[in-house]
């Protein structure tokens, strides 16, 4: 991280209804000067989408105006903060909005005991959006959906938390990375802002999409299955548009969402094989890409895989938020200090 980057960008990736938002939600609750960013606020209007089996299809490259994320990423990385407003040239003007939340943080501090003191910029209650987040941002349609009740049982959601607190306890790892020490001969720059980028279609090298990897320093990749994603996304009422509210069409999963993951991501999969769900390591480690749950590479039967030797890829919530914690924690060590683990 060069001195003139403002703000790490953490990319959370993976198929439509995978968990993404949800965990982004929650790490933007425990982590300080965090933020998330959502992909599918840079949709096109309907009246640009393509078509595919007589459907709009909300879920290709072509449906994101990829020119406009990158300016907002790119604005975001040297300033810390998003764009007030965004005047594009394939959506009206985007006003400012508050920032939504879900999955709330713990109602009492994680531990009184161990208090920071109210001097400090750390405290043990999980930080809320700074001021100037809250009137900064741009209009996000995405914030209006629902996601559903978060998977992830609260003592599970308070114990991740009070890892991430014992992190940025002083002379922890943590808050050098938040707090850089102060030097009288030369001012430090401000600390980091995070952004979580939450979105359906961010790693595809070989598509439009591919610019909007290189401005991402950390790549997360949530893993689940064809029936899982189809059942969860069935159970959407719908999502909140630039024209008003889409609900799927009968049938649109397996249509349009699932074969376009599969297409889009097929070159981080063994042999293109998303189905079966074995990652090619070679591919992941190319691009940094990480991935819970699972070995990179290896086999191993269950329910969420193929019958034939496919990965069980239905990793339980709580478990991907203790995985994302920590690795957030010791890839935001990577980048703002230069620590390898």
């Amino acid at each position: 991280m060069d001195d003139q980057q403002r703000a790490v960008v953490v990319g959370i990736s993976g198929c439509s209804s995978s968990g993404k938002t949800t965990l982004a939600r929650l790490l933007r609750d425990m982590f300080p000067g965090t933020f998330i960013l959502h992909q599918d606020d840079f949709y096109k209007t309907e009246d640009q989408l393509p078509m595919k089996e007589g459907l709009l299809d909300w879920d290709c490259p072509e449906a994101i105006s990829v020119p406009d994320m990158e300016q907002c990423l790119a604005h975001i990385r040297s300033t810390g903060a998003f764009p007030v407003s965004l005047t594009t040239s394939s959506s009206p003007p985007l006003s400012q909005r508050a920032d939504h939340g879900c999955c709330p943080p713990p109602p009492t501090p994680l531990n009184t005991a161990t208090a920071t003191p109210a001097s400090s910029s750390l405290t043990t209650a999980l930080p809320p959006s700074p001021p100037a987040l809250q009137t900064a941002l741009v209009d996000s349609k995405e914030d209006q959906n629902s996601v559903g009740a978060c998977p992830a049982a609260p003592e599970r959601i308070a114990a991740a938390a009070a890892r991430v607190q014992a992190w940025l306890r002083p002379g922890q790892p943590g808050s050098l990375v938040f707090s850089p020490p102060t030097s009288s001969k030369s001012p430090s720059p401000p600390p980091p802002k995070v952004c979580l980028l939450d979105g359906f279609l961010l790693y595809s090298p070989d598509t439009a999409v591919r610019a909007i990897m290189s401005a991402i320093d950390i790549k997360l990749f949530l893993l689940v299955s064809r029936a899982k994603a189809t059942r969860r996304r069935e159970a959407r009422d719908g999502y909140v548009t630039l024209e008003g509210f889409w609900k799927d069409p009968p049938g649109y999963v397996d249509k349009i969402v699932w074969p376009n993951y599969a297409a889009a991501h097929a070159w981080l999969f063994a042999g293109g094989d998303v189905e079966r769900g074995v990652l090619d390591p070679d591919a992941a480690a190319r691009y940094g890409i990480l991935v819970p749950g699972i070995q990179q590479g290896v086999a191993a039967t269950g329910e969420g895989g193929a019958s034939d030797g496919g990965v069980d890829v239905d990793v339980d919530f709580a478990d991907i938020l203790d995985w994302a914690v920590d690795t957030l924690m010791r890839k935001l060590e990577e980048v703002v200090l230069g620590m390898s683990s």
